[in-house]
């Protein structure tokens, strides 16, 4: 008998249920608290157990207001861009340039599978440098009907973007979010060790373009096979399907497309340079809404409800967002996930050499359950995680390595990440597909992790 995995909804429920049940089991404590460039961040050694914060029935109906509360730049994030998007789709510059790249495609045969590839390295070398995690929902509109147009399946479209993303946040060159706040923890050179850490980036993006493009080839032959083919078919394909419903690639729409990659070129400067976070990202796509319905010439009243059917989409990709925050609050009202910090830092102190290495590396990917958030895990664990590796003799700049190894990894797979499920929930992806299809990819990321911690704990000195 198959396990099937509920509904995402239910999912989520299920977890909430459990996250409050756990509230009666694990202990309340907490550490001390300073503050490192403004974030909170444990104090090692301060760990003092408190009275059980249990919750119960209000918690369960509260916590999805709360999650709304604590993911309210984002959700406003989803619905702003979704709006954007909702005009660009209707000017009809996207389906445009979507085809030709796919005619384009058609005559020359290998050609489909280097634009995978080089849209694959571009959101990777995103992960890496300036830490691409919500801003990859914007994008999901566009990879996954590129994908289906070249004749593959929406799992691929996410890959491209979300999945591509994700091995480039694992392996972070300077990725100011993970790398930038645990290095400062741990007090050693800001984006110090990079020689490494290029090379980890290389074999992550280097695994996952291999493995996207083996599936790709296999859903190419026969479309079938794809796990989510039904749930493809049924999508409205009608400007895909219908050569003579193509929209023409007017001068119109040309410019609206150099609008659209001159918006993520700025993205891309911004997010490196002026350190853009979701107010200007959301900004940058709201002008650009504007500027596609002016260039597109199209009347007030049509481009407002455009704006309200694309955001509109973004309802459920919301929704899913506000519920996963939710979990959090629970968490953390119940004051359950220092005891957790504690107890894998102490189970961690007993384990020999390159082992607590990696045991530390699962127990971060454990915490990433209950933290999704790359800077929160990192201002919560790296105070406790930094010492403890000295005490293991291991070095900090390893400590960091397993860190952000062990964040990025687990974050593609979670249910409690809010970009996760948002991104699921845009491709309109069940979950339990998506779990059953990365699975061994996430999987196989583990093995080599375990393998990537050997060098720098038993070849050469990382510092």
């Amino acid at each position: 008998m198959k396990l099937k995995i509920p509904d995402t909804l239910i999912l989520i429920l299920i977890i909430l249920c459990v996250f409050i049940s756990l509230t009666w089991v694990i202990p309340a404590g907490e550490f001390d608290y300073g503050n490192f460039e403004g974030r909170k961040t444990a104090i090692p050694g301060t760990y003092h157990e408190l009275e059980r914060s249990p919750q119960g029935l209000v918690a369960l109906f509260t916590a999805p207001i709360k999650g709304f509360v604590s993911a309210a730049r984002i959700i406003g994030f989803c619905f702003l861009v979704g709006g954007a998007f909702g005009i660009l789709i209707a000017s009809g510059a996207i389906n445009a340039g979507l085809f030709r790249v796919i005619r384009r495609g058609e005559k020359k045969r290998h050609m489909k599978q280097w634009i995978l590839v080089l849209i694959m390295l571009f959101f990777s070398v995103s992960g890496a440098t300036f830490g691409m995690s919500e801003s990859v929902l914007v994008f999901i509109m566009i990879t996954v009907p590129l994908a289906i147009a070249m004749g593959y399946d929406s799992i691929v479209g996410i890959c491209i973007s979300f999945l591509a993303a994700g091995v480039g946040f694992a392996g972070a060159l300077t990725n100011p979010f993970t790398i930038g706040i645990a290095q400062g923890i741990s007090e050693i050179a800001l984006f110090s060790g990079w020689e490494y850490r290029l090379v980890i980036w290389l074999l992550l993006t280097t695994v996952a373009i291999l493995f996207v493009l083996r599936y790709a080839r296999k859903i190419e032959k026969d479309p079938r096979k794809s796990p989510v083919y039904e749930i493809d078919q049924q999508r409205d394909k009608a400007a895909f399907a219908d050569s003579e419903k193509i929209p023409d690639f007017t001068l119109r729409r040309k410019m609206i497309i150099l609008l659209l990659f001159l918006a993520i070129l700025l993205l891309v400067i911004g997010s490196n340079v002026w350190k853009w976070y979701i107010n200007e990202i959301s900004a940058v796509f709201l002008g650009l809404g504007v500027m596609t319905a002016i260039v597109a010439g199209m009347k007030a009243s049509h481009a407002s409800r455009a704006f309200v059917d694309g955001a509109r989409g973004m309802l459920m990709a919301a929704l899913i967002i506000a519920l996963s925050k939710g979990l959090l609050v629970v968490a953390t009202d119940g004051k359950i996930i220092d005891t957790m910090l504690n107890g894998i830092a102490g189970a961690t102190e007993k384990l020999p050499g390159i082992i607590s290495a990696e045991m530390m590396f699962l127990f971060q990917g454990i915490l990433n359950f209950f933290i999704p958030s790359g800077s929160g895990q990192a201002a919560l664990a790296m105070p406790i995680m930094a010492p403890l590796a000295d005490i293991l003799g291991i070095t900090r700049q390893t400590a960091v390595l397993c860190f952000q190894m062990g964040d990025g990894i687990f974050n593609m797979i979670i249910p409690t990440s809010g970009v996760t499920m948002g991104v699921l929930s845009i491709a309109e992806i069940p979950y339990q597909k998506w779990f059953k299809w990365v699975l061994p990819f996430t999987l196989l990321l583990i093995v080599l992790v375990f393998l990537i911690l050997i060098p720098p704990m038993m070849l050469f000195d990382y510092q």
